[in-house]
Order: C-alpha cells, then sequence, then structure tokens
C-alpha cells in the first residue's frame, strides 16, 4: 500500500483492472451479490476486500472511496465489526459446518450497517460437499449481504462458484511496486530487490519467505551446493542436514520448493543470456549466482525435474524427510555425460 493502514483500496499498489471494477460498482451502485477475486497469492485480494467493505458501508463515502476515520471504518481497520467477517481455510480448505452457519447467519439482516460483507478466502481448496453447501446462498442470496470470495488463479476452481459470481482479476504487481511494498515492511533493498522477482511479484510471497526462514533456509541450501566436488563425505553430512531441516519446514515445505524452482529458472535464463551476443543476466543479481554459474542447461533442466518430482512424491504423501534427501542428492550431483563443468 502506498499509505501503510490505509482502507481506501484504491490506495493500493498495482491491480489497476481490479480497481476500476470495484469502483464502476461504488459509484453506479450497482454491486453484485458476489464476488470471486482470483489471483496470484499474496497479491493483494483480502486487503481489497477489506478496502472495498469499508468504502461500502463507509458513513462519510466519496467518490467510491472509504474515508478511514469514521465509526464503521475504525471497526473494520481494528478487526471488530460485526457486519465484516473473514472466513479462512483451515488444515487445507474451509469445513462444511463453517460453511452452513454461514449461510444460516445470513438469513438475518445486518447488525448496524447497510451491507454485510464476507471474505471466504482460498474457495479452490474447498471440498465439493462445502462448495455445494454454499452453492443454495449464491443462486439465492439474502438481501444487503455481500460475499467475496478469494482463489489462487493457478487452482482449479468449481464452475458452478464461478458461474453465480463476478469475477475480479488480478495479478502479480511490478517489482518496483513489490519492493516498494517490502521496504515499507523493513526489508532492506537489496533482498527486497530480489525477493521481489523470485516471488513473482507476490509481496505476501516475498515476506512470507523472509519472516518463515525459507530465505535463509535457501542461502544455506545454496551454500551446500557449492561444496567441492572432491570432498564427498562433507557433502553427504550437509546434505543430511538441510534434508532434515526442510522436512521441519511443514507448512512451509511446498513454498521453499516453489521459491527452489523459480531460482533454477532464473540460474536457467541467466545461462542462456551469457551466451547471447550483448546479452544482459537482469533476472538474478550477480552476487545472488554465487558458484553455481558453472551448471549448463541440461544440469538445470534435470534439477528443475526433481524439484517437480519431489512436489509430486510430497503430494502422495511420501516421507517427506526421504523426500529432501532425495531431491538435494540430486540438486548436488553432477553428471560427466552432462557437463564437465564441476563446482568450483
Amino acid at each position: 500500500m502506498v499509505e501503510g493502514h490505509s482502507l481506501c483500496f484504491t490506495h493500493l499498489l498495482g491491480q489497476e483492472k481490479a480497481k476500476g471494477m470495484l469502483q464502476r460498482s461504488l459509484v453506479t451502485d450497482r454491486i453484485p451479490h458476489a464476488y470471486i477475486f482470483k489471483g496470484p497469492d499474496g497479491v493483494g485480494r483480502r486487503l481489497f476486500g477489506r478496502g472495498f467493505a469499508a468504502a461500502i458501508n463507509c458513513h462519510n463515502r466519496s467518490i467510491g472511496r472509504a474515508c478511514g476515520v469514521c465509526p464503521s471504518c475504525v471497526k473494520i481497520r481494528s478487526g471488530n465489526h460485526p457486519d465484516f467477517m473473514v472466513i479462512s481455510p483451515e488444515k487445507g480448505g474451509i469445513k462444511i459446518g463453517e460453511v452452513r452457519k454461514l449461510c444460516k447467519d445470513l438469513t438475518y439482516p445486518p447488525y448496524e450497517s447497510p451491507m454485510r460483507v464476507v471474505i471466504l478466502e482460498d474457495v479452490h481448496a474447498m471440498r465439493a460437499e462445502a462448495a455445494n453447501s454454499l452453492l443454495k446462498t449464491l443462486e439465492e442470496p439474502p438481501e444487503n449481504n455481500l460475499l467475496i470470495l478469494t482463489a489462487d488463479s493457478s487452482q482449479a476452481i468449481l464452475s458452478t462458484l464461478t458461474s453465480r459470481c463476478q469475477v475480479v482479476p488480478f495479478s502479480g504487481l511490478q517489482d518496483e511496486d513489490t519492493i516498494t511494498i517490502l521496504r515499507q515492511h523493513g526489508v532492506d533493498i537489496s533482498d527486497a530487490q530480489f525477493f521481489s522477482h523470485l516471488s513473482g511479484g507476490s509481496p505476501g510471497r516475498a515476506l512470507l519467505l523472509l519472516n518463515t526462514g525459507i530465505a535463509e533456509l535457501w542461502r544455506d541450501i545454496v551454500a551446500g551446493l557449492s561444496i567441492e566436488g572432491g570432498e564427498p563425505d562433507s557433502g553427504l553430512g550437509v546434505v543430511l542436514k538441510l534434508a532434515e531441516r526442510m522436512a521441519g519446514m511443514k507448512d512451509h515445505l511446498d513454498d521453499l520448493l516453489i521459491f527452489l524452482r523459480m531460482w533454477l529458472r532464473d540460474l536457467l535464463v541467466a545461462h542462456h543470456r551469457s551466451f547471447t551476443p550483448g546479452g544482459r543476466v537482469t533476472q538474478v543479481p550477480e552476487e545472488k549466482l554465487g558458484e553455481l554459474k558453472s551448471w549448463n542447461s541440461a544440469q538445470l533442466f534435470a534439477k528443475l525435474q526433481a524439484v517437480n518430482t519431489a512436489e509430486r512424491a510430497l503430494a502422495r504423501n511420501c516421507n517427506r524427510l526421504l523426500v529432501c534427501e532425495v531431491l538435494l542428492f540430486k540438486l548436488q550431483r553432477t553428471s560427466s555425460a552432462e557437463s564437465n563443468l564441476r563446482f568450483r
């Protein structure tokens, strides 16, 4: 955001298409009964939903914007507004019991506002029975209620949900906008520049990488992969320790694998650009390439495939520690069939 805690969604950085759609709805007073905010995770969908809820019920609304200081805005900012709710998934998705309770609550009028606004997060992870329980409410919505569903654009969503909502598209932010947001959260400029790119324009994902220890573990993995090829015993010990730390990431292991994939792709881009006449590596800062610049295309493609294989194994509930060990050995290994280059 431009203004750290502003409730005005028009002050949020990026997402110009989403801003235009939502502001037109407010100005024309043609608000549908349900939206789906569809886009990558961590790009501001929940903040937009909160800002839109504030604008709808603001006592001093002007040109589709919340004032941020009236009693309604203050309650939404503090998370204590009786007519604004956020329902987040627990252990994989929103449960059918929560949906049934919500549908019952929606039959009552709002407590103090013209419209009740409910955000249901990550509906792509909602099980079929929970989604079907929500369908009747979406088909025949009670008056003075607005549902805002958020969904990851990379995940499949039940068509029955999408067809009953107005879809508002969200996208990854420009690097400069992501950097600005990260700097507002106290991230130094070097890390902000690097993680803004590797997060795919998602400030939320970048902060997750930095705040959960994923970034620190990634740096240690890079250092471990840079061990001299002539030190197998040392390399084995490092790999086993790193694999144990990876397996201990639990809920964030998937994020670490996504991070590793993006990093390897950037190394691949850097490799090809270095062989392009006049080419300039811009995706990965030179200091982040480290000792791994010696990997060739075949090796990098093989390592990307190893990350994909690890993700599939985790999806099948294979042993987490074993998956991490196998992955790191594949990432570390160099093959003479692929290249004569060794770690330097």
